[in-house]
């Protein structure tokens, strides 16, 4: 909830948040950031997201009523969020889903490991930043290839296509390309952004369907995740890492994830390497808070043991 009606301060809209449960900014804001090319490291400013050595939290979006630039920092027991830009607004407004004020820990009964896990981190709230097209198309360049890779091509196509956003310069941010951008680019233009034809073309369907796309944000969840598996390219993986930022949901669980089957059966089960199957049959009894478990053992450094080379990453811009 907010206190107040929000006030423009130094060309800022501004509102506070307060929380029933504790918010760790940084716990709670990381996927998003991690999606938009933030790296999380203090004082680092990258391309759509920063975190200042301030500790506060600065991010650049498009929203439905036009660009914003956002910054997130601890007041007392709540959130004060500062918002410039045509989206300053719906921003302040969003501004308790993203930091998932209205997170519920009902029906949520950790044992072990994970009630360690809780405790040690009580502020990883489940976010929902109700931006689809936003969380979507960095998780499409992370299809089947590395986290560097995606991240690499991610910042390229902001650095090509992306615009400076609203606010003090000292932010130093850039908008993500709008989905017009994107959807009028030929497939060929994504490949010197290290993208192949077939990311590329999903993307370029995204973003021609990115009205129908951003429903996702206002139905129920299963009708969303409905809503997403109806782009072709879009299989249960990046539905579910897309839901479990832009939807909230806690019990996102990314079924084809190349490293979380293993993570979750070392950290469960002490079991070097993992399967779906066996992902799922460990995750069972937190069901309803699937994706929260993931995202504690992600937070808390968790991973199994390596048995061989890290996979190279690759560029497709020469070939």
């Amino acid at each position: 909830m907010t206190d107040g009606v929000s006030t423009a301060t130094a060309g800022a809209v501004v509102t506070r948040v307060r929380t029933r449960l504790p918010v760790d900014l940084r716990l709670t804001l990381g996927p998003s950031f991690r999606m938009s090319g933030g790296s999380g490291t203090r004082g680092r400013r990258t391309a759509v997201s920063r975190v200042a050595t301030d500790g506060a939290l600065w991010r650049a979006a498009r929203t439905p009523e036009g660009p914003v630039t956002a910054r997130f920092s601890k007041d007392g027991d709540g959130v004060a969020v500062h918002a410039w830009g045509d989206g300053a607004d719906w921003m302040t407004t969003a501004a308790s889903g993203w930091i998932g004020a209205d997170d519920s820990l009902d029906g949520f009964e950790p044992v072990g490991l994970i009630l360690e896990l809780h405790r040690r981190m009580p502020g990883l709230r489940i976010g929902r930043s109700g931006l689809v097209f936003d969380a979507i198309v960095p998780t499409v360049l992370a299809q089947k290839v590395t986290g560097k890779e995606a991240g690499r091509a991610w910042a390229s196509l902001v650095r090509a296509f992306g615009e400076p956003a609203p606010g003090p310069p000292e932010a130093g941010l850039v908008l993500p390309p709008s989905a017009e951008v994107l959807g009028a680019l030929p497939y060929q233009d994504f490949h010197p952004h290290g993208v192949e034809m077939r990311r590329a073309n999903v993307i370029r369907g995204l973003a021609a369907g990115a009205r129908r796309l951003e429903r996702a944000a206002v139905v129920p969840l299963p009708d969303a995740y409905a809503v997403l598996r109806s782009f072709p390219g879009v299989g249960p993986w990046t539905a579910a890492e897309v839901a479990g930022v832009a939807l909230g949901d806690p019990d996102a669980v990314p079924v084809g994830d190349y490293n979380i089957p293993n993570m979750v059966a070392w950290a469960l089960a002490g079991e070097a390497r993992g399967t779906d199957e066996r992902m799922l049959e460990m995750l069972a009894p937190n069901a309803g808070h699937r994706g929260r478990v993931i995202r504690l053992l992600e937070a808390a450094g968790m991973s199994a043991p390596r048995f061989g080379p890290r996979a190279p990453v690759r560029s497709i811009r020469g070939l």
